[in-house]
């Protein structure tokens, strides 16, 4: 798996139009917090079970690069932290460039607990959009 910040994943997905930009946090968060234009929303897990079904994202993503397993995926979460295991279970599957945006889309947590402030996909100034 590669890990690239924000702003290398952004000119990786630039230079690969062909790649599949993945959001896979919770629907709530997509929506609400904002999102990378573009980016596909598949959850990775989703509230109220908050546990992760590999097997069902798997196939989902599949269905997505129409089994096309070397079609570079690069993933974005939250902080970075759920790509690690989606991109895992990615590999494990067979997909051989499997991307992990470093810091995700809100970033670390700073001294007081806050995302947003120290890194990650909008502190960068990347394109977002919210619903």
């Amino acid at each position: 798996m590669k890990h690239l910040l924000p702003k290398d994943a952004h000119a990786y997905l630039q230079e690969r139009p062909q790649a599949l930009f993945l959001d896979i946090r919770m629907e709530l968060e997509y929506l609400y917090v904002g999102h990378p234009p573009g980016v596909v929303h598949l959850a990775w897990y989703e509230y109220p079970e908050m546990q992760a079904d590999a097997a069902q994202f798997v196939a989902q993503v599949r269905r997505e690069v129409d089994g096309q397993l070397d079609r570079p995926v690069v993933l974005i979460c939250r902080s970075g932290q759920r790509t690690l295991t989606a991109g895992e279970a990615l590999e494990a599957a067979g997909f051989s460039e499997v991307v992990n945006v470093v810091h995700g889309f809100e970033g670390e947590l700073d001294a007081n607990f806050q995302r947003g402030r120290l890194s990650g996909w909008r502190f960068d100034g990347l394109p977002w959009e919210q619903m």
